[in-house]
């Protein structure tokens, strides 16, 4: 027997043995089987009468024959036999399939929400629009949590020039690429953030090994041990978590941020390595890098960003969490060629250390100036200034300069308990208003 008559055989027995697997005790499905099987028994009875009545004749009147007539109602007027075993049938059929849909889709199933919603939920988000979100930190995760409702078909890149608190730590003792971004975006996607959040933000306290270090950033670090790399140790955990999309690093090189700073009463710029001393300095920064220069991206990041109908760059700090994915020479470059709708979302408020007195005009002019002019289709800014930041921050406002750029796009984004942030719901939405209106909506 040929290698192809093995396969085809080879596969005929693996669908038998799965096939036999669906009746094994405890799976909950074999009684819904078995009253499907009854209805549709039933139904054909009630189509038998029907056939037997139209074309019986007196010749046919057998001992067999006769019992079956009794056993099919026949002293009942046909339409009646008909519309009691049809509807009986029927009847068996539908409920059998409908227990057997909810036993099949038990495990799966959110508690307190029909099961149609669900699924048709899940198919709205499935023919959503391809997004690609770029940056890092809150910034990020917060634009994930309204995107999530609107699609399922979500890529998340995520600097990797964190060295500060746990993150920074564990980079340094275990030598991985830094977790801490990739953990809150993971959390951001998850199917069950409520708990899921709680989960991966929780820090341990007490034990001075583990003092300081959250639950996520340690679940990752193993998992890059077990599996034996880091992009499938994310990998792992999105599954793990049930995301809805992908989390994917903007390289998998050891990178770290460099910047020149202008520092308050000092003549010459101050060099500063590390992207967690930057805000420290609270100098204005003049240009930021990454060593090694030129870090080639990581492959499924560049082929995300070629299929984007929709990239969106922000909200998130401007040098320290957006700029070092846009200075990955290859992620820039595919940037440019993809055919998507480039939107940049301006923060809100100002960083303290980063953007001080920056306006809307400022934050797009110091992107430009890093990875070119005209990369952004739109620059979407919030016009709501209502609200206290605390004192420490300022509003990003869109001053005469911002007006004056075709591309501004100006909405209400603030959320209203923590005006200093983007409003997950409203962001998400604004920016599927405006992929809709310049796209089209899909058909279908």
């Amino acid at each position: 027997m040929n290698k192809k008559g093995v396969s085809i055989f080879e596969r005929f027995r693996q669908a038998v043995r799965d096939f036999v697997r669906w009746f094994r005790p405890g799976l909950g499905v074999k009684r819904w089987l078995l009253l499907i099987l009854v209805g549709t028994t039933m139904l054909g009875v009630g189509v038998g009468i029907f056939l037997l009545d139209l074309y019986r004749t007196d010749t046919t009147n057998t001992a067999i024959l006769t019992f079956l007539s009794y056993a099919a109602l026949r002293f009942l007027p046909r339409i009646v036999r008909v519309i009691i075993f049809g509807a009986l049938g029927i009847g068996l059929v539908g409920y059998g399939i409908w227990r057997l849909n909810r036993a099949l889709l038990r495990p799966f199933l959110r508690p307190g929400q029909a099961v149609i919603d669900q699924i048709a939920d899940f198919r709205r988000r499935e023919r959503g629009p391809h997004v690609v979100a770029i940056g890092g930190g809150h910034g990020l995760a917060t634009l994930l949590r309204g995107l999530k409702e609107h699609t399922r078909n979500i890529t998340a890149v995520v600097t990797v020039a964190d060295d500060g608190g746990s993150s920074g730590r564990l980079r340094e003792s275990l030598g991985i690429l830094p977790p801490g971004d990739i953990r809150n975006c993971l959390a951001a996607l998850s199917n069950d953030e409520a708990l899921l959040t709680q989960l991966f933000q929780y820090r341990f306290s007490g034990a001075p090994e583990l003092e300081g270090h959250s639950f996520g950033n340690l679940f990752i670090s193993a998992l890059t041990d077990i599996t034996g790399s880091f992009e499938e140790a994310v990998a792992e955990s999105g599954r793990a978590l049930s995301v809805s999309g992908r989390v994917l690093p903007s390289t998998l090189h050891d990178v770290r941020l460099v910047a020149d700073l202008q520092l308050p009463h000092v003549i010459n710029e101050v060099r500063v390595s590390g992207e967690s001393k930057i805000p420290e300095m609270a100098g204005r920064v003049r240009r930021v890098w990454l060593e090694p220069n030129n870090p080639p991206a990581f492959p499924p990041v560049l082929q995300s960003i070629l299929n984007a109908e929709l990239i969106v760059m922000g909200p998130g700090s401007l040098y320290t969490s957006l700029l070092p994915n846009l200075l990955v020479p290859d992620l820039l470059a595919a940037i440019r060629a993809s055919r998507a709708l480039k939107v940049y979302v301006c923060n809100i408020a100002t960083q303290i250390g980063e953007t001080e007195l920056y306006s809307c005009y400022d934050h797009v002019r110091a992107l430009e100036e890093h990875a070119g002019e005209d990369l952004f289709d739109v620059v979407l800014c919030n016009e709501n200034y209502a609200g206290d930041l605390g004192g420490t921050s300022q509003w990003v406002r869109a001053d005469e300069r911002s007006r004056r750029d075709q591309r501004l796009y100006c909405s209400d984004l603030v959320d209203e308990d923590r005006p200093w942030r983007h409003s997950t719901m409203k962001l998400s939405q604004v920016l599927m208003d405006l992929y809709y209106e310049r796209t089209g909506p899909l058909s279908g």
